[in-house]
């Protein structure tokens, strides 16, 4: 797992900083959002540091797919039928933190 030492995703990823973890296996991790924008909003993240969708590479495959997989777990685990899932790429088009992530969050 490759820590950037200023990367918030990273230290919680390490355990540094707390969260409200839900999963974490050698490839992802899922917490839920401090700034949630819905009933349930999780973040599903790959272990490995990657800015953006745009420096994936052939090695991230895995954690990628992995991350849908995790979002349907997450959805049947905290029962929901209905969610968005968004990946933002770029500060302009909204991504706050450059380590990808996937929001998972519950439609009312």
């Amino acid at each position: 797992m490759e820590n950037h030492h200023d990367c918030v995703f990273c230290k919680i990823i390490a355990k540094e900083i707390p969260s409200r973890m839900e999963y974490q296996d050698e490839l992802c991790t899922v917490f839920h959002d401090i700034n949630p924008r819905a009933k349930t909003h999780m973040l599903i993240v790959p272990n490995r540091h990657v800015a953006t969708v745009n420096d994936v590479e052939v090695i991230d495959q895995n954690a990628m797919g992995k991350m849908i997989l995790l979002a349907a777990d997450m959805a049947r685990k905290f029962s929901i039928s209905d969610y968005k899932l968004q990946i933002l790429v770029g500060k302009k088009a909204g991504q706050e933190v450059f380590h990808v992530h996937m929001h998972l969050m519950s439609v009312p």
